[in-house]
């Protein structure tokens, strides 16, 4: 409003002064409106809000006074300046103006210099207020973005320094047993065949090494089965150390080829213990419907952390629904997350479903608001769904969408592009 006009609601119920002021101030460029009572003034801002009031106090029916309080008392316009019009200069109404938060007082005769000096001086205020109001509103945005860009950043950053960490300890023992299961296996089989030798050589070494040979065909089985054993765990440690790796892949500047049922399989991998049947509960089932995904460009390690806060999120909704469940009644109707992945219309589609409690409508509007969290304190930083969708939309120009069903469960279908 940098040429100070606008529109100006006057209050007054005599005739005179309504002409007087709507005259010196339509004269001056602004627009007017006029109410004569109280009520009628209330009505029409329920229609159209002005930039400034000028408001008699004597009136019939409600009086200024009153008329003002129900105005500041309204969120919808509390904001609204009020200049306060009487006969009365007596300090106690004054101040009464000023505790009903009024702007200003000016005393009739009016003198018009004057009025249109009050007018355009809080009119100006006014606008200043306001565009202050919405500076302090955007720098407190740009911060709050800001603050959970850092967020993110350390966060990824940690984790993936620790699971790299994890898997670079893991990686030299592991390497050292499963390198030595061959060895192993070679050197069993030259002992038996040692034993084979001395036993077609001296047919009858006598009662005690017979003895000594009765558990020679267990072993010759055994031994076999306990290497092979021994071969496969340490094949599923590497395989887990390699998911590690890949879960915990550095982001750079730049968007990176990625195979994202690796960075899924990799996420379940470190979520496994979470999922498995404790006393509570049976196992959670996890079932994923692959579709054939090319590789795509994007941010490895934000996608991964992507699939980590909705993953673990889907595991809490579905412990949440299990309170109040018996072990029997979770084995009759078992706790599932489904993971389906597809391309539609030249992109990617990721679906992840729980069939837990669901989301109630009340709170479906803000569960990607920064700070907003279901969660009891000390077990939800109300972050994990606004970095997601920061990552999704933001950094990769993909959808996040939310479907929900009380006592069904809730799924997120995220898009991205190829």
């Amino acid at each position: 409003m940098s040429d100070l006009t606008g529109l100006i609601l006057i209050v007054d119920d005599t005739p005179t002064n309504l002409e007087v002021i709507s005259e010196a101030l339509s004269d001056a460029g602004f627009d007017i409106a006029i109410a004569t009572s109280g009520d009628r003034a209330l009505q029409q801002l329920e229609r159209r809000l002005p930039d400034l009031i000028l408001l008699d106090v004597m009136m019939p029916g409600i009086d200024g006074f009153e008329t003002c309080r129900r105005i500041k008392a309204n969120s919808r316009t509390h904001d609204i300046p009020i200049i306060f019009m009487t006969a009365l200069a007596d300090t106690d109404s004054k101040v009464k103006s000023f505790d009903l938060g009024a702007v200003d007082f000016i005393t009739k005769p009016f003198h018009e210099r004057e009025v249109l000096a009050r007018v355009r001086t809080h009119l100006q205020l006014h606008c200043l207020t306001q565009n202050l109001a919405e500076q302090v509103a955007q720098k407190a945005e740009a911060l709050e973005a800001s603050q959970l860009q850092l967020i993110q950043n350390e966060k990824m950053s940690a984790l993936g320094n620790l699971v790299a960490g994890v898997a670079h300890e893991i990686n030299n023992p592991i390497a050292c047993i499963v390198g030595n299961v061959n060895a192993i296996h070679n050197s069993v089989t030259e002992l038996f065949e040692v034993i084979d030798l001395y036993c077609k050589t001296f047919p009858e070494p006598g009662a005690e090494i017979e003895a000594a040979l009765e558990d020679l065909d267990y072993l010759r089985e055994d031994l076999p089965k306990l290497i092979r054993t021994l071969q496969d765990s340490g094949d599923r440690i590497i395989a887990i150390s390699r998911s590690l790796r890949t879960f915990s892949r550095a982001d750079t500047d730049q968007k990176q080829q990625f195979n994202l049922h690796e960075g899924i399989d990799s996420t379940l991998l470190i979520l496994r213990h979470r999922l498995k049947a404790n006393a509570q509960r049976p196992e959670i089932q996890v079932v994923t419907e692959y579709g054939q995904l090319p590789m795509i460009q994007c941010f490895p390690g934000q996608l991964n952390q992507v699939f980590m806060n909705l993953l673990a999120n889907a595991i809490d909704a579905l412990e949440e629904s299990n309170r109040e469940r018996s072990y029997s009644q979770i084995q009759a109707n078992p706790n599932q997350i489904i993971i389906r992945t597809a391309i539609e219309q030249d992109q990617v589609k990721v679906s992840i479903a729980d069939n837990g409690v669901g989301i109630p409508e009340t709170i479906k509007e803000k569960i990607f608001h920064q700070r907003f969290t279901t969660k009891a304190v000390g077990k939800g930083t109300g972050l994990g769904l606004a970095i997601v969708q920061k990552i999704i939309v933001d950094n990769h120009r993909g959808t996040i969408q939310m479907k929900t069903e009380k006592n069904k469960g809730t799924e997120f279908v995220l898009t991205l592009p190829l």
